[in-house]
């Protein structure tokens, strides 16, 4: 069959559909870039807004009128509302999150042992998610109890995968001519956590050591499961300089109504620790605008607190109530308006503070991992990819250079990119 694979989310939900993609191959299928020329399509959905909710519903819908009509619908949305899953149009399969190792096997009826032979090259998905980058799940689940956070209910506890699974992955990426592994998980930073006395700087050193990854990233980290004495890693080049913290609030109170792990006073700790060690490190997060009971006091701390930390980047969520969350059971809920005013306003300083640091590195040269190629006419190819400390770069190449690392010397900040020219 010809196998279409969507995805809507996180970096975790891009791992997944890969693996899907690898094990698609292995049985003799193959994985198109479109879904008008598919026979079944598999959506992997997100529940963590509700704007994420309906643009998983919309991704079946219009997958469907392209022709499809067999659907395999999994993810977190379809974890939380698997009969609204079911009864979307040309839906033929749903499968909950606990059940999606298994999807592939099951679908297609053919025995798991015979997916667990020597693991096949990573091949980029066609289409929008042609990813250079190899997205590597390391870990799923979660066991904190975040109150604004529905991924714990539709992932489940904490649990990490296997050292050498982890290795083996890796190892099939890089033959696939993967330059840059990308380590995610729902929880990344409690790897380990329940295979003993491991941590994730166990699994960093292992990947660092055992492979020949040339680029290595960590995707979200939550900030309490690092220490100052984490960073030493960095002191390897071939882990990429961007470390992605989320914040939520920069308020003590409202955190401590999100049931975070972690203070303004020691996030700001772990920031100054990590940049004692990389002066130049991007720090990007994450950050809810209108979370219940938000008072005009506490907003004001976070916005002071996001202007104190100068970001590199972020995304800023308007608080959206979640069922079966504590946040959506909190009195003093925000109106609608209130809460999107707030995100323009954090919007604004995080998008001041990543102008800034973009500024800095102008008339610098950086190795570019180029991520995607377009024609430019008589000019040649517009190339865009990312340095190691996740700026995105446009230049122009005389040939395509897709999947391939560049030096670069960068000439100006516009519009979201650094425009450079390839040396």
């Amino acid at each position: 069959m010809k196998i279409f694979l969507d995805t809507i989310g996180c970096r975790l939900n891009q791992a997944e559909i890969e693996s899907m993609s690898r094990q698609f191959r292995a049985a003799g299928h193959e994985i198109v870039a479109a879904a008008e020329h598919a026979d079944m399509a598999v959506v992997n959905t997100c529940a963590v807004t509700t704007q994420a909710a309906s643009d998983s519903r919309g991704k079946i819908r219009t997958i469907a009128r392209a022709g499809v009509n067999e659907i395999v619908a999994t993810g977190c949305w379809t974890s939380i509302q698997p009969n609204e899953a079911a009864a979307l149009p040309n839906v033929r399969h749903v499968v909950a999150n606990d059940k999606k190792d298994l999807l592939v096997p099951e679908v297609l009826g053919l025995p798991m042992e015979s997916f667990e032979k020597e693991p096949m090259d990573r091949i980029p998905i066609p289409g929008l998610h042609r990813r250079t980058r190899a997205f590597i799940k390391v870990q799923d689940g979660c066991d904190n109890k975040c109150t604004f956070c529905v991924t714990t209910i539709a992932r489940g506890e904490g649990r990490s995968r296997l050292l050498g699974d982890v290795i083996a992955d890796v190892n099939a990426a890089l033959a696939g001519g993967s330059k840059e592994i990308v380590l995610t998980g729902v929880h990344l930073g409690s790897w380990g956590q329940d295979l003993g006395a491991q941590h994730l700087r166990d699994l960093v050193n292992a990947l660092l050591c055992e492979t020949d990854v040339k680029r290595l990233r960590l995707s979200s980290l939550e900030p309490w499961d690092l220490d100052a004495d984490f960073f030493s890693l960095w002191n390897d080049k071939r882990l990429m300089p961007h470390l992605h913290l989320p914040l939520q609030s920069g308020s003590d109170s409202t955190l401590k109504r999100m049931a975070r792990k972690t203070t303004p006073d020691s996030f700001r700790g772990l920031v100054q620790a990590a940049r004692s060690i990389m002066p130049d490190v991007a720090i990007t997060t994450d950050l809810i605008a209108g979370f219940p009971g938000e008072t005009d006091e506490e907003f004001s701390e976070t916005l002071n607190f996001v202007r104190e930390m100068n970001f590199s980047g972020g995304h800023v969520f308007t608080y959206s109530p979640r069922p079966g969350t504590g946040a959506a059971r909190m009195k003093g809920q925000i109106k609608l308006e209130v809460g999107k005013r707030r995100n323009r306003i954090l919007q604004a300083a995080i998008e001041e503070s990543t102008t800034s640091y973009r500024e800095k590195f102008i008339g610098q040269t950086m190795s570019v991992l180029w991520e995607s190629t377009t024609e430019y006419g008589e000019y040649g190819w517009r190339m865009e990819g990312w340095t190691g400390n996740y700026l995105r770069v446009s230049a122009i190449a005389a040939s395509p250079r897709w999947n391939e690392v560049d030096d670069v010397m960068l000439l100006a900040a516009t519009d979201g990119l650094v425009q450079g020219d390839i040396l």
